[in-house]
């Protein structure tokens, strides 16, 4: 069996990395697959559930628990090792998914994304931890783009099934769907991995500073998701909202800077190459979310497809992804980690801003080649970032800063989905608030819940003009979202240049000593 020691290079073991690599790859395949499945399934759960403008919230309330959670999975780790909290997670991960799969209404199904959440808080980053622990610099980007392959295969497969599900069975399978793909992942992880931890102590939770994390970061979420839709932007409470989460994030890091063992340690931002990184991670969350949201509805609510077809176009963003991340090894151990990311990041540039050209009468071809531009410039930045964040760690500080890179990444991803569907949901009621002569007793006053007329391709008999006014809306609604992800991937691309142009593999503390 596999051992993860301080020795990343595993010398000793190298023959027995390839069961644990299949057990990782299976582990985050249980997270991928949740992912892409869900993203083509919202107009069916829509039409089921109701609550069109509440839907961004199966994103951002899995995002956010996912985010928070992290630092804390990434601090157990460096203490008691990465098997027994890869194994919590799942667990956790799959009480979500069965609660998710009986939600009767959409609150209660946005409550059990929310258990999701907190066990795919583990599983992601600690894959990517133990890649960190078994491979070297030079082995670790060929192995990541074989993880990040799985996206790419539950990028044709999730969707293809989230699609299959909506249309001719249930959306709830999509849920019921990962308890023997985690069943088959915990079997196999249980008997190809062991770990020996040099040092098991006793620690201390950072109670106070996690609870600030929570409440803060779930605040914010909820001032920009609600602002416009359930109150007034500039109302007595968004106001509060706002100051309160502002004022709780900022205590959070006054705490951080004085505990003993905090939550998110401080020093992760003490270098250029782990700022850069962890803000390009933020970025590219932010970038996946947006993309991943939006697309299968404009392709099913503007274009008349089904579920099935919006599936394929979005399953081109993750086949461009793991192709891009496992050539991005070959590409930055010549030119270095930040050239190799900034190349990337002026593909998903140009990809956002083929997105923003997309018409309202676009192919279905013209959209999945506009998103495998951007998966494959996010492949080219991720991989990167990471691997020269890892790469100037020791091992008891490996999963922390994996953890936080994944946290970013998390957190940006939740505050996307929350800024991105404000950004829609404003649109969505400023259009649908003058309707046509005659479409308001069709509407029936539904306001933006009034988009199931056309999501999914159903366009009711006798309603063809107001299915016209509605799929305007939402064209104009995905529309300035793609516009802010034109903004979001310009932001990251600064956040790369941050990066030193050439890093060098140091642990952190002979980098402190410079």
């Amino acid at each position: 069996m596999a051992t993860a020691a301080a020795t990343p290079s595993g010398v000793g073991f190298r023959s027995e990395r390839g069961p644990v690599l299949a057990a990782l790859m299976l582990c985050t395949g249980l997270v991928a697959l949740d992912s892409t499945i869900i993203a083509t399934a919202v107009p069916s759960i829509v039409r089921d559930l109701g609550g069109f403008s509440q839907f961004p919230w199966l994103f951002s309330i899995y995002l956010l628990t996912q985010a928070v959670t992290v630092p804390l999975y990434g601090k157990f780790a460096d203490v008691i090792g990465r098997k027994p909290v890869m194994f919590f997670g799942i667990g956790v991960f799959l009480l979500g998914s069965v609660l998710s799969g009986v939600a009767w209404s959409m609150p209660a199904l946005i409550a059990f994304r929310a258990i999701q959440g907190i066990g795919a808080g583990a599983v992601q980053p600690m894959s990517m931890t133990i890649v960190g622990d078994l491979y070297t610099v030079e082995e670790r980007a060929r192995v990541q783009g074989y993880i990040a392959s799985v996206w790419g295969i539950a990028a044709v497969l999730g969707p293809t099934l989230g699609g299959v599900f909506s249309q001719y069975a249930s959306w709830r399978w999509i849920f019921f769907v990962n308890l023997p793909l985690g069943a088959l992942a915990t079997v196999v992880l249980a008997r190809r991995f062991q770990e020996k931890v040099k040092e098991r102590r006793r620690h201390k939770i950072d109670y106070p500073g996690a609870a600030m994390l929570v409440v803060g970061c779930s605040l914010l979420i909820l001032g920009l998701l609600e602002g416009g839709v359930g109150w007034a932007w500039l109302s007595v409470p968004s106001v509060v909202i706002f100051v309160v989460a502002v004022a709780l994030l900022v205590a959070f890091v006054v705490v951080e800077s004085r505990t003993e063992e905090p939550v998110l340690p401080l020093w992760v931002f003490s270098r250029r190459v782990l700022t850069g990184g962890t803000l390009a991670a933020f970025g590219v969350g932010a970038l996946l979310i947006g993309l991943s949201s939006y697309v299968p509805t404009y392709v099913q609510g503007v274009l008349g497809t089904g579920a099935l077809v919006a599936g394929f176009a979005l399953a081109a963003l993750s086949v461009g992804w793991p192709l891009a991340s496992t050539l991005s090894g070959r590409i930055y151990v010549r030119i270095g980690f930040r050239d190799t990311a900034l190349f990337g990041s002026v593909l998903v540039v140009a990809g956002a801003v083929l997105c923003a050209l997309l018409p309202e009468q676009a192919q279905v071809w013209q959209v999945a080649g506009a998103v495998f531009v951007v998966g494959a410039g996010l492949g080219l930045t991720s991989s990167p970032t990471l691997v020269a964040a890892q790469s100037v760690v020791r091992w008891e500080r490996r999963g922390v800063v994996t953890g936080t890179n994944m946290f970013a990444r998390s957190m940006g991803s939740a505050v996307g989905a929350a800024v991105m569907g404000a950004i829609a949901n404003a649109t969505l009621t400023g259009r649908l608030a003058h309707p046509p002569a005659g479409a308001s007793r069709a509407l029936g006053g539904d306001g933006i819940d009034a988009t199931s007329l056309v999501l999914g391709g159903h366009v009711p008999t006798g309603d063809s003009g107001v299915a016209t006014f509605v799929r305007d809306a939402l064209y104009a609604a995905s529309h300035h979202v793609f516009v802010t992800v034109i903004a979001v991937a310009v932001i990251a691309g600064g956040a790369v240049l941050l990066m030193p142009r050439h890093t060098k593999e140091l642990t952190f503390d002979d980098a402190l000593s410079r």
